[in-house]
């Protein structure tokens, strides 16, 4: 075994094979990968190998996709055959809401260009008999994937690497981390089989690594342990049963070939073939967590118990959906451990507090994600970024503040909700509320109709009482939709009030913070009283974090981020300010101030109104004026006995403010706020009302337009950009000039649905040329609006597009940014 690597693998399985695979392939030759086992021991071994391509997530589907063209190739490479039937993918619908959810998945396919077909219940009869589609509706086909036999995969995959360099050394259990400040070093004792059993020997080993990848799937807790940070990944029982051969399905395959994979999501469960009969895998309810707090030493490649009585309706729906199947005798059963994580996507990054860690855990769909993770984690690592977004499956989106408890529950819901309708307007219910504001119950009592950011309950809208938010959900406009539209005309006619809480908040100082920030961030610094809006950048030149920074000091700042990924933006600035001291600069210190402040956003025509009421001072008639406050400033002010941080700036586009205030305060300024805007007719507003009404100004949003695969130039920011200064990854930014650029669209869809932000755009001639990356209503323009990307020559304001919306391209239009009050005279009124 060396001693001394590039990179450190740790784990045999498909993933931690895909990684040293693509590390070599990127030019890493020095790479070690490590199992405590065999090759394939753990989930691996028991996984059905399907390669489902669909998924909501943009990152996922490039991953997916990557990898079920990869597979294709390895036999060739490798002289191994990685056991892939390209049978295809045949997703039923046996409701038309479940029609709607394949209609979204699909232009989100045609974004990565991923091929399908539809199929009507006819169709699906004459081509495969032996499925009873009465009761469907329709069904969506994937021509090109199907299932892999994952050790084989994972052998083909290990042998490539092999090739290209790397060391395999098996029977090898890694039992400490150490970070040098320069290296990582990797101990760990060698395996032997005593009985049965697989102990430690006293045969010791130790590596010296620039960078560890951990890929330990349900060990992952164990990991967590030794690298001392918190992990949700946490393995859930699957379950899946083998029929013996089904005479009838024999009997066609004399002239036929084999069935594609057959997924009945309504009925929660897959099937395909195997040796004649069929495999049922469901996603049941009811499904544990195991090894909350690690795996057993005797747990190897073993399984549990089957718990028939708990998929029985799910077996019973098999036999209604295949009637032939339905005499066919049980052959072999499994019930083993595969790893979640709250919302069902893999943990792909850099692992929070520590340097030149990786991880790639958590992974439900391993076989199908394995090569792709592999591809992008490489580019990530030797590259500095990959050419995807993969800020989605950051590990760092799962705060300190996540429990073992948080993280079993939820994902026995993950796994519980594999198959359910997937409403883009979903909000699940486990182990909520957990982390409230002070104003959770009085909102509440108002109707707030709430969602979760980064475990935060926020409101997405309020609703009347008796109103169920489960029950409105659609792919279409569901029904909260009527009430968000009183909120955005709220805020656009008299005021609104938005809490805001959940947004990220970190204090920077000491006396090299103004340097520090000078470099770390795109934009010129404000002056003190003064604010800004601006980057960080990733090394490669695109977007790591929007930030409004609040000049509150000579050298102290008050920066705003997004709520969704408080602890991803937490662990950037605490590295990068170490960076920047380890090159001389002076001291920096970063503290996160999150729960330390609440924040309600007001905005609207009425909403200075509103806040004289409420100000303390002097002169109360001029306290609010553009000449005592004006626009982009920052002001520490009184509202009633509240100390207020107020901001003049408004997500919305209309006059408003930010009112931080110091959180236990809260309730005593809610109520104030809702007397006095009651005359005013202030409404109180949700998320989903002001995410329409922020496209309306043509507002990126991180996550959405803003993210790790464009730069701010690409989402046409250049006025945030000061080019006069050097700043961390300006040249990478320069260099990648202008590969697609981020529009504002208003659409003239159909007259029941909106765009969600996951559908493609197309030219009058049929090109596709981009996608969308927002999407909603526009109360200003009485119509669809959107925001996305597209080919820079497509990107001229008044340029026709197309949009797919429900299977149907509709006529869409490129405006100008800031398409609502493009001079800004609304935000800039005087009073």
């Amino acid at each position: 075994m060396k001693s001394h690597a590039r990179a450190v693998v740790v784990g045999g399985g498909a993933v931690g094979a895909g990684i040293a695979y693509h590390l070599a392939k990127a030019g890493w030759s020095d790479v070690v990968l490590l199992e405590r086992d065999e090759l394939t021991s753990g989930s691996t071994w028991h996984a059905a190998g399907l390669l489902p391509l669909f998924n909501m997530s943009y990152a996922t589907s490039h991953i997916h996709d990557y990898s079920v063209k990869f597979y294709k190739s390895l036999e060739e490479e490798t002289g191994l055959n990685a056991g892939f039937s390209v049978v295809g993918n045949l997703r039923m619908a046996q409701t038309d809401a479940r029609m709607d959810e394949f209609q979204l998945y699909a232009s989100t396919a045609e974004t990565v260009g991923v091929p399908y077909e539809w199929l009507t219940p006819s169709e699906i009869r004459s081509r495969w008999p032996l499925i009873r589609t009465e009761d469907l509706k329709g069904a969506l086909f994937h021509p090109t994937d199907g299932y892999i036999n994952p050790a084989d995969v994972t052998q083909a995959m290990a042998k490539g690497a092999r090739q290209r360099g790397v060391e395999i050394v098996r029977k090898a259990q890694v039992d400490s981390y150490e970070w040098t400040g320069s290296e990582w070093i990797v101990r760990g004792r060698i395996m032997a089989e005593r009985g049965g059993n697989l102990l430690a020997s006293e045969q010791t080993f130790e590596i010296r690594a620039e960078h560890v990848v951990t890929a330990t799937g349900n060990h992952a807790q164990r990991t967590a342990k030794l690298l001392g940070i918190k992990s949700p990944a946490i393995p859930v029982e699957h379950q899946y049963i083998v029929t013996e051969p089904d005479p009838a399905l024999v009997e066609w395959r004399k002239s036929n070939p084999e069935h594609p994979v057959i997924r009945d999501a309504d009925a929660l469960w897959y099937v395909r073939e195997e040796r004649g009969g069929w495999i049922l895998g469901p996603y049941e309810d009811g499904a544990p967590a195991r090894f909350e707090y690690g795996v057993p030493d005797s747990f190897r490649a073993d399984l549990f118990p089957l718990d028939l009585e708990r998929i029985e309706e799910e077996y019973m729906s098999m036999i209604h959906r295949l009637p032939s199947s339905e005499s066919v005798g049980l052959k072999d059963d499994f019930n083993g451990p595969i790893c979640y994580t709250p919302d069902g996507n893999p943990l792909v990054g850099p692992a929070p507090g520590l340097r030149n860690m990786w991880l790639a855990e958590g992974f439900s769909f391993g076989i199908t994600a394995a090569g792709g993770t592999g591809y992008y984690l490489a580019q990530m690592m030797v590259e500095g970024e990959a050419e995807i977004d993969m800020a989605s499956l950051d590990p760092k989106r799962y705060g300190p503040w996540m429990t073992t408890e948080y993280a079993a529950r939820k994902n026995e819901e993950s796994y519980s909700h594999v198959f359910v309708l997937h409403h883009p307007d979903e909000e699940r219910e486990a182990c909520r509320p957990l982390r409230t504001a002070p104003c959770y119950d009085r909102v509440k009592a108002r109707g707030a109709q709430f969602g979760v950011v980064n475990g935060w309950e926020r409101p997405n809208y309020y609703a009347p009482e008796g109103f169920n938010d489960h029950d409105s959900r659609s792919f279409r406009r569901g029904g909260w939709w009527q009430y968000a539209v009183e909120e955005a005309k709220a805020i656009r006619e008299t005021a609104g009030l938005i809490d805001a809480s959940a947004f990220a908040k970190h204090w920077v100082s000491g006396p090299g913070a103004t340097a520090f920030l000078d470099w770390f961030t795109t934009n010129k610094l404000p002056k003190v009283g003064r604010i800004n809006l601006t980057y960080a950048l990733t090394g490669a030149g695109t977007t790591r974090t929007e930030y409004t920074i609040v000049r509150r000091q000579e050298n102290g700042y008050y920066l705003v981020s997004a709520g969704a990924w408080t602890a991803y933006d937490a662990d950037n600035l605490k590295k990068s300010a170490e960076d920047f001291m380890a090159e001389g600069g002076e001291t920096v210190m970063v503290h996160d101030v999150t729960t330390q402040w609440g924040v309600f956003a007001l905005a609207g025509p009425n909403s200075r109104a509103i806040l004289k009421e409420l100000i303390r001072d002097a002169e109360p008639e001029t306290a609010l004026s553009n000449k005592r406050f004006p626009w982009l400033s920052a002001r520490e002010i009184e509202l009633g006995m509240v100390p207020t941080v107020a901001i003049r700036v408004a997500y919305t586009g209309e006059l408003g403010w930010e009112l931080h205030h110091p959180i236990e305060m809260q309730n005593h300024l809610f109520d104030r706020l809702m007397e006095a805007g009651e005359k005013h007719g202030m409404k109180l507003v949700g998320a989903r009302a002001q995410n329409w009404l922020r496209q309306e100004k043509s507002y990126r949003a991180f996550g959405n337009e803003l993210g790790r695969d464009a730069t701010p130039l690409e989402a046409d920011l250049p006025r945030f950009v000061d080019l006069s200064k050097d700043f961390r990854g300006k040249a990478a930014m320069e260099a990648k000039g202008i590969r697609s650029k981020c529009v504002t669209l208003l659409i003239d869809g159909p007259s029941d649905a909106d765009p969600w932000g996951r559908e493609a755009l197309y030219t009058p001639e049929g090109e596709r040329t981009g996608r969308l990356t927002s999407g909603g209503y526009s109360v200003a323009f009485g119509k669809s609006i959107g925001m996305g990307y597209v080919k820079p020559s497509e990107a001229e304001v008044g340029r026709k597009l197309k949009v797919k919306m429900q299977g149907q391209l509709w006529d869409c239009e490129i405006v100008e940014d800031s398409p609502y009050d493009p001079t800004n005279a609304r935000i800039r009124q005087d009073g």
